[in-house]
């Protein structure tokens, strides 16, 4: 099991560069994360919903993403309140408080996802979420030491030191584990070292000393990879050439989900991806885009709040172009109705108008992994979505789109199809999946030039 001292610390990029090493080796291996907190997620081949991080860990193993890959999934709706999805499935809408109670009867679910792989795949290897030192999550944990207890699994643990403090982010991280967590730890990672190492060893014999755990390899600093996030957006540059710049502006709400759609965008040479905040004002764009939400119906007061809503429509009168996805085409519609609460508080809202059509959010959550073909070009992609939509998802001149799929840019045809739609004269999309596997072929060569993989594969039994 890979623990983080931090959320951010490298534990997802870590087990898939571990995943691929694997299964260059020879080795079945499957990615297995008990509890997952992440809007980015993805249809299993199986049919279930899952992190998009896990879904990302199965292809470094070049296998099949499966839903007990991720038997826990939550998906914050607010700040205090989430869908909880169990096996791929919404299986409650809970405030915190009340998820902290459900956490130890979730164990059982986590545990037999967990056997199920191990019954299939020569490796499982775990990732744990947040740290394992937020004692005011212990009580009934299933994410960190509480599964690699009840699991009897053996713990690597990986710190971030280009934040600074790694060496104090191991011990203190040390103390806070009970005797037994403790003498799980069999090891320490260094993720995201830049410089001369030679400066670093000192500290790192040091460490080694103070908690008697041995270092097991120090990870570079890895720039330009593209992997697929597990919830932090992605910073954005403007960009400069020698060509005219197509700009797309993305309004960034509070509950955005799958912002993972405009990876392919954002790595387009000939596009500036400008990702709106609160606070900002809509950029002038040759194209707006609204993504998806997890709470459709709060997200688009919040945009009506911030004036983007205005600006929209004057976007529109001005002839510009919209793509609404998931979410983003609910609010494009004239009526948002959430009869039974499932995103927050029953009641309707009025959508922006610039399409004909009416969203009724539903108890069922719709599933499916989809191809199809958008302007004479084919994509794949999929759905996740609570909601079923009645009417157009064109308006009638044409400049207005909306589409429930999810990865419909990925397609480099597909993008370039919908960015001429746009008016991006000569577009040319971006082969993403061709860009992803070369990071994680990119990602496994530093894991197995720097990491004593060996001494991991003795430390797990494989």
């Amino acid at each position: 099991m890979i623990q983080g001292t931090c959320s951010g610390a490298g534990k997802s990029t870590l087990v898939a560069g571990l995943c691929r090493v694997l299964a260059r080796q020879g080795l079945k291996a499957a990615p297995f994360k008990p509890q997952n907190m992440s809007l980015n997620s993805a249809v299993a081949a199986d049919g279930g919903e899952i992190a998009r991080a896990q879904a990302l860990q199965a292809q470094a193993a070049r296998v099949p993403a499966l839903v007990d890959m991720n038997p826990v999934l939550l998906k914050p709706s607010s700040d205090t309140r989430a869908q909880v999805v169990v096996a791929g499935k919404p299986f409650a809408e809970l405030e915190a408080g009340r998820y902290q109670d459900l956490k130890g009867k979730l164990l059982s679910e986590v545990l037999a996802a967990f056997g199920r792989l191990h019954g299939k795949f020569d490796a499982v290897i775990v990732e744990g979420a947040g740290s394992p030192a937020e004692v005011n999550l212990r009580a009934n944990d299933i994410a960190n030491m509480g599964f690699a207890e009840a699991a009897d699994c053996p713990v690597i643990l990986v710190a971030d030191i280009d934040r600074g403090g790694a060496l104090a982010h191991v011990i203190g991280t040390l103390a806070c584990l009970s005797e037994s967590e403790r003498g799980r730890v069999e090891g320490i990672v260094i993720n995201r070292f830049r410089g001369d190492q030679a400066l670093l060893d000192p500290g790192l014999e040091w460490l080694e000393r103070e908690c008697g755990k041995p270092i097991l390899g120090v990870l570079p600093y890895l720039n330009g990879l593209v992997l697929d996030a597990e919830d932090a957006l992605p910073e954005t540059k403007p960009k400069m050439g020698t060509y005219p710049i197509f700009r797309i502006a993305v309004p960034v709400y509070p509950r955005i989900s799958n912002h993972t759609d405009f990876d392919a965008l954002r790595l387009n040479p000939a596009v500036e991806l400008v990702l709106v905040g609160p606070g900002d004002a809509l950029p002038p764009a040759d194209l707006l885009i609204l993504p998806g939400s997890k709470n459709v119906r709060a997200d688009l007061e919040f945009l009506r709040a911030q004036g983007w809503a205005d600006a929209i429509l004057r976007h529109v009168r001005y002839g510009g172009r919209v793509i609404g996805i998931c979410g983003g085409m609910q609010m494009l519609g004239t009526r948002i109705d959430d009869p039974h609460g499932v995103e927050g508080p029953a009641g309707s809202s009025e959508g922006l108008g610039l399409l004909e059509l009416q969203t009724v959010l539903q108890q069922e959550k719709h599933l499916r992994n989809v191809e199809g073909e958008v302007l004479g070009a084919r994509f794949s992609g999929y759905e996740i979505h609570m909601g079923a939509s009645q009417g157009e998802v064109a308006s009638a001149d044409g400049r207005i789109f909306g589409t429930y799929v999810h990865g419909i840019f990925d397609a480099p045809a597909a993008c370039a199809a919908l960015l001429e739609w746009a008016g991006m004269k000569g577009a040319r999309g971006v082969d993403l999946a061709a860009l992803r596997e070369a990071s994680l072929e990119r990602l496994a060569d530093c894991v197995e030039e720097k990491l004593e993989t060996g001494a991991l594969r003795k430390i797990a039994g494989w």
